[in-house]
């Protein structure tokens, strides 16, 4: 499935009734007020407050409804609705109507224009992240682009996934910064993921390419230092999807969904992100570490940015997202990403600060090789004991 917005959150119902509990907070405030006080005043305002909020007919309609209640109330109050010194109170009434309206369009086209331009970045976004296969060998697959709603700039979040003689690679990264510039990096991280898939014998060989081609990026911009970097999680799962293999380079740490648990995959070793390996020794390239991990059957691995885990709540907390998916979920990729976006908007009150990308791949369950789907690698046999297999099940993960 391509990159569709999951199913979100409905919107606040209560800005539409805001202007009956306007009106009803102007009455209730007129009868506890002395005789000689008079709320006209905060009527007037009703259209202007809910301008930026409503349509067109809807700030019209609160105009006309709070002109009505500015007559019914000295009814009530056995008063008569006007008299020769209300001509101005009347007319600043109907002027402040007609101010509201304007504001209101005036509003309301900017709130298109930017609508537009989002949907271009978003079309422009995808162009450049085309979708991959449902399926790849043994492995389901699902992606998700969400757009931030702050930003109409096109993002610099990145996904990518090919199947090689080696197992399955793949990658996520978060180029620093928005716009052109992150879609030039952007297309050269996706080209040199794709070349060196086919052409580097093992993990930290593409790491090396993705480094080195940072490092070009970062000249031909001039750029120097902490100005040019991307954050990256690049994996290699093996043919029959029963180990992973995982390079990080300093981006939020993957999850392994199983069985009502999600396990955060963190490095052993902290690495610095793609771009940054010339503030190391000079002329001594960078170690790459890798962290291998011994995958069950019927799991789903989750890779995301960091739009995810900065995303805040109205009280400025983090999102974290193992709870929610620390629930009995189907197997399945698509399911575990609708669940997780869900349960994101809902927290953020469908308001993103920065650009989500997820990829999501199943383990189906006849993945593995052997009876009952044991591992075909043991923790400790992998690349000669060198690089031990790490259970993710277990308190290392």
């Amino acid at each position: 499935m391509g990159p569709t917005r999951a199913p979100q959150p409905r919107g606040r119902r209560w800005l539409r009734a805001l202007p009956a509990a306007l009106i009803l907070v102007v009455f209730a405030l007129d009868f506890l007020t002395p005789r000689g006080m008079r709320v006209f005043p905060l009527l007037a305002a009703a259209p202007v407050l809910v301008a930026p909020w409503l349509s067109l007919a809807g700030t019209i309609a609160t105009g006309g409804a709070a002109l009505l209640a500015a007559v019914l109330l000295p009814l009530v109050r056995g008063r008569l609705p006007f008299g020769v010194d209300d001509i101005v109170p009347f007319s600043t009434f109907v002027t402040l109507t007609l101010l509201a309206a304007v504001v209101n369009r005036l509003l309301a086209r900017e709130r298109r224009q930017l609508r537009n331009t989002r949907e271009v970045a978003e079309v422009l976004q995808r162009a450049v992240l085309p979708s991959p296969p449902g399926r790849i060998g043994p492995l389901t697959v699902a992606v998700r682009y969400e757009a931030a709603a702050r930003e109409a700039a096109v993002g610099g979040d990145l996904y990518a996934i090919h199947p090689t003689s080696h197992g399955v690679r793949l990658m996520i990264a978060d180029v620093r910064g928005k716009g052109l510039g992150a879609v030039r990096t952007v297309n050269a991280l996706l080209g040199t993921f794709h070349e060196a898939t086919r052409r580097a014998p093992d993990l930290p060989g593409v790491v090396r390419w993705l480094e080195e081609r940072m490092q070009e990026v970062k000249r031909a911009e001039g750029g120097a230092g902490l100005e040019t970097f991307a954050t990256a999680v690049i994996a290699e799962l093996s043919a029959d999807g029963s180990t992973l293999c995982t390079a990080n380079r300093g981006h939020p740490a993957p999850l392994l969904v199983h069985r009502g648990r999600a396990r955060p995959l963190e490095p052993a070793t902290p690495s610095l992100p793609l771009g940054l390996a010339d503030l190391g020794v000079p002329d001594v390239p960078p170690d790459v570490p890798v962290d291998r991990y011994a995958l069950p059957e019927g799991a789903v691995l989750v890779l995301f940015t960091d739009g995810v885990v900065e995303a805040r709540d109205h009280r400025g907390v983090f999102y974290d997202p193992v709870p929610r998916l620390s629930r009995p979920l189907p197997p399945d990729p698509d399911h575990v990403l609708d669940a997780l976006l869900g349960d994101l908007y809902r927290y953020t009150e469908e308001h993103l600060d920065d650009d989500v990308a997820l990829l999501a791949v199943g383990l189906s369950r006849d993945a593995h090789d052997g009876p009952g789907g044991a591992p075909a690698v043991r923790p400790g046999e992998a690349d000669g004991g060198r690089h031990p297999v790490r259970d993710p099940s277990g308190p290392s993960a």
